[in-house]
């Protein structure tokens, strides 16, 4: 293959902040890697997103135990994806809370996105021997909304929208106006849309907007501060998902096949988006899921470790 399998060849370590947004509300970021939320209300703490492994966990208890000795007693799971849950164990918590499309995302392709995940970005799976048997397993689950009261603060969690997944979830301090967006917003890093809606996906961003937040802590990327950080964010992530559906779309209604597709978007895309983390890893996905929903799968497929393998063959190799 001309390139190396997804970002099996990614080994450089990231160098880790912890953001203070408020009194509350935290933000546990590393160049691009996946981000974690950190709520801390009156008498607990709540971890939104957890890490991909217990022992990667550890380093995020290790930051908030420098603010705080409350328990964290919650942790709020945004999506299905192994590298955002696999680390739940690790806090001691005594919930996980998910929507009921995520719970149910992990009944139908739980053990084949872990093992996919694994094989494709290893070093995000630091000491993977950590992460307990089976799957992570949410103890609470809600459809639409449901409200968390750490003490008098209030944390909503939201779904919005489809958008990276159909279970996406965020969490939003409506007193503070700060949001904790999931996988849905990244910032200076390609989104991953190979489990993702395309056409719904705009329409749900405008939703975060219309919270109209002044702080937002993505799912990769740093945090964002200002509202004009926010907008940029929210307007980039949309920018890049409807860029690649147009073009996407261009080539499936000129006939071309998914080798060809990939090709011409990839060509259109790396000029503005190039530069952004993970930009060769996520193409392939991207352009396959996109292809897949602009042709005869609404929904999206399961992506098994095998299935990787052969996607990244037929584009890449």
């Amino acid at each position: 293959m001309s390139k190396t399998f997804a970002s099996q060849a990614d080994l450089e370590e990231k160098r880790v902040s912890f953001t203070r947004l408020s009194d509350n509300a935290y933000a546990y970021t590393a160049e691009g890697d996946p981000n974690t939320g950190v709520i801390v209300g009156d008498d607990a703490v709540m971890v939104i997103d957890t890490q991909a492994t217990p022992v990667m966990a550890q380093d995020v208890v290790r930051r908030i135990r420098e603010v705080t000795d409350k328990p964290i007693k919650y942790v709020v799971l945004s999506h299905y994806h192994a590298v955002r849950v696999l680390g739940a164990s690790g806090y001691g918590a005594e919930h996980v809370i998910a929507s009921r499309d995520t719970y149910d995302l992990i009944v139908e392709r739980g053990e084949q996105d872990k093992a996919s995940e694994i094989g494709r970005f290893p070093r995000l799976f630091r000491a993977v021997e950590s992460v307990p048997e089976g799957l992570t397993w949410p103890t609470i689950t809600f459809s639409g909304a449901m409200s968390v009261w750490l003490g008098k603060l209030e944390v909503q969690l939201l779904q919005l929208g489809r958008g990276h997944t159909k279970g996406d979830t965020v969490a939003w301090l409506p007193q503070q106006r700060i949001l904790f967006s999931g996988d849905l917003v990244e910032f200076d890093a390609t989104p991953y849309a190979g489990d993702a809606y395309f056409k719904d996906w705009p329409q749900t961003l405008d939703n975060l907007a219309k919270l109209d937040p002044v702080a937002l802590v993505p799912g990769r990327g740093a945090a964002l501060t200002t509202p004009a950080q926010v907008r940029e964010g929210l307007a980039g992530t949309r920018a890049f998902i409807s860029d690649v559906y147009a073009s996407v779309q261009a080539g499936v209604k000129a006939g071309k096949d998914l080798n060809a597709v990939y090709k011409e978007t990839y060509s259109k895309l790396e000029p503005k988006y190039g530069h952004w983390v993970i930009f060769d890893h996520c193409m392939p996905f991207d352009v396959t899921r996109c292809y897949d929903e602009a042709t005869q799968y609404p929904d999206p497929r399961i992506w098994t470790a095998e299935r990787d393998v052969q996607m990244w063959q037929t584009l890449e190799g």
